[in-house]
């Protein structure tokens, strides 16, 4: 929290000028009575009209808590003339009022980062060559021009095989190859060469635009968040108000019943609350955990379900071979000597991790040519005069018995078989295997054991790893292939169960996160619009600093909340003394 910031807001002023008012009538009450009075007087208006004014936007939010007992303590005050008390509260109401503001959450989701990944113009294809234009002027069968590294502006048909990072939407690291006539939806990334394409849709009407207004509407839709001291004001300032009219009532000594309402103004809902969930946000940080605000705090501390993204989130993010299964009379070190020869060509995230493997073991893979990708298929290629492909091994119930072996083990392990075969012959498979983080498992016992009674896996992720990974982590449930609409529909689902969190960490899953009534993303390697789509940010890749945060949160709480109780019950005791006429409205205050 920026203090430079929150010192120079309007909240920091009121502190500061009622507290200058308060103590400046103490130094002349000696020499001069009058002017004190009238320096707490001052104060006492101070702090009553920007109270006022909350409170007057508490009611058109439908809402009210414990400012309006501070109003209504501070009006009284200036009606019987007791000034000192009046500026007593002042200060209280400026220092609750600063300490909420370090505390405050932002008004809504901030979709700065997705809005800014939208590209702003195209390269048209015309008679007269290429040319920028407004992505907004393209409508479908004009023909656009991506090269490397570009965001594809609006959904389109491919002319010709092409590599696509599809993060941004699925949440999948893989790069896909989209052949001729395949379609590509805006927002995802060319990574081959220059790509030629045909728009299908115009920009409105494409798929990143649609990921775009859904964020927004699950912000939009996501409810107001209560305090815990507006919570704890809803009993209490009926019965401070039923106190100071029956003494009243029943002495005709207006000046008991105004002593009543100084007395009852919570200084454990303004103060002690703020402070201890002020405590808890510096506390998270210093845990690696960013929390906008004090509400966010709260919500986690009342948490009681969790979906959380599989990629990059609960798994690492980056495929790796686990093992190499041969043929009988085949080498392993052969198999993946000639994998690596085609891969190399390759810019398949399964690809980078064949080559590393090689590179690992001290590997030097022949040269390859002839090589091509084929999508969901695999890549190709001539290496030594040979025929090799590495991918898909087409009907895999006429495996040998030892590809049946392997594809067994691989179940086992996690990990996904990718199949070498030369020509024509399966020689080995590839073991490879996105790895579940290794703090994973113990921050969902972590999570479970304060309270999170359903964590469920929501992923774009095929049915079969995703089962894997939740068997794994011994998950509740298992929401697979699921797309940013459906990822909304889960935590939607998930919050009649109770409050929500969402964890994830790629523009996919900025929606749910918007949605949830706690996104929290991981800010290492995630996208900055997931960051800024969430309520709280991990700072590093620790999956770990989700349960630290949870516990730093319901800790906050139970002190929030033992002060509010020992705090409004003392206030109830203090109520009935000053209504029986033995505390006046100054020394209440004080």
């Amino acid at each position: 929290m920026n203090w430079r910031f929150a010192f120079a807001s309007s909240e920091a002023a009121l502190l500061v000028t009622t507290t200058t008012l308060l103590a400046a009538g103490g130094l002349v009450w000696i020499a001069h009575p009058g002017a004190a009075r009238v320096l707490w007087a001052v104060a006492t208006v101070v702090g009553l009209v920007p109270a006022t004014v909350w409170v007057i936007g508490q009611f058109r939010a439908g809402r009210w808590g414990a400012d309006l007992l501070a109003v209504l303590a501070l009006a009284s005050t200036l009606v019987v003339g007791e000034f000192l008390a009046g500026a007593v509260v002042a200060v209280m109401v400026g220092t609750g009022r600063l300490l909420e503001t370090l505390a405050q959450r932002r008004a809504g989701h901030d979709l700065s980062a997705l809005l800014d990944r939208i590209p702003r113009t195209a390269t048209l294809v015309t008679a007269d060559g290429p040319r920028p234009v407004p992505v907004a002027e393209l409508g479908p069968g004009d023909r656009i021009v991506v090269a490397p590294g570009e965001v594809v502006p609006v959904d389109s048909g491919v002319t010709a095989d092409a590599a696509f990072d599809e993060s941004a939407l699925t949440g999948e690291p893989d790069p896909v190859t989209r052949r001729a006539g395949d379609t590509v939806r805006s927002g995802v990334v060319s990574v081959g060469a220059a790509v030629e394409l045909v728009a299908t849709a115009s920009a409105e009407d494409s798929t990143y635009a649609g990921v775009v207004r859904l964020a927004e509407q699950a912000g939009a839709g996501a409810a107001p968040v209560a305090r815990l001291a507006d919570r704890v004001a809803a009993w209490f300032l009926p019965t401070a108000l039923a106190i100071a009219g029956l003494s009243w009532l029943t002495t005709g000594d207006a000046v008991r019943a105004v002593a009543v309402l100084v007395v009852a103004t919570p200084c454990p809902l303004l103060l002690a609350v703020p402070i201890a969930v002020t405590g808890g946000l510096s506390l998270a940080a210093r845990s690696g955990v960013v929390v906008k605000g004090g509400a966010t705090l709260e919500l986690l501390g009342r948490a009681a379900t969790l979906a959380t993204d599989k990629t990059g989130t609960v798994t690492v993010g980056r495929p790796e071979v686990v093992g190499v299964v041969c043929a009988p009379g085949e080498d392993a070190a052969r198999v993946l000597a000639l994998a690596a020869a085609v891969e190399s060509y390759s810019t398949h995230v399964l690809a980078g991790a064949v080559v590393r493997a090689a590179a690992g073991a001290g590997l030097r893979p022949p040269s390859a040519t002839e090589v091509r990708e084929r999508h969901g298929v695999g890549v190709e290629g001539r290496v030594e005069g040979s025929a090799v492909r590495v991918g898909r091994a087409g009907d895999e119930g006429a495996l040998p018995d030892w590809a049946r072996g392997a594809a067994s083990r691989g179940r086992l392990d996690l990990a996904t078989p990718v199949w070498v075969t030369v020509d024509d012959r399966l020689r080995g498979a590839l073991l490879m295997r996105d790895r579940v983080r290794t703090d994973a498992g113990r921050t969902i016992r972590r999570l479970r054991a304060v309270g999170l009674r359903d964590i469920v896996l929501v992923t774009g992720d095929r049915v079969a790893n995703a089962e894997e990974v939740a068997a794994l982590l011994g998950l509740d449930a298992v929401r697979a292939e699921a797309s940013p609409a459906d990822k909304i529909r889960c935590v939607r689902d998930q919050r009649r169960r109770g409050i929500t969190v969402m964890v994830g960490d790629g523009v996919n899953d900025a929606p749910a996160l918007a949605a949830a009534d706690v996104g929290v993303a991981l800010g290492s390697r995630g996208s900055t619009a997931a960051a800024q789509a969430a309520d709280a940010v991990i700072l590093d890749d620790r999956i770990d600093r989700l349960a630290d945060v949870v516990e730093i949160a319901r800790r906050t709480r139970g002190i929030a909340v033992r002060s509010a109780v020992v705090g409004t019950s003392l206030s109830v005791v203090a109520m009935i003394v000053a209504a029986a006429g033995w505390l006046p409205p100054g020394a209440g205050a004080v």
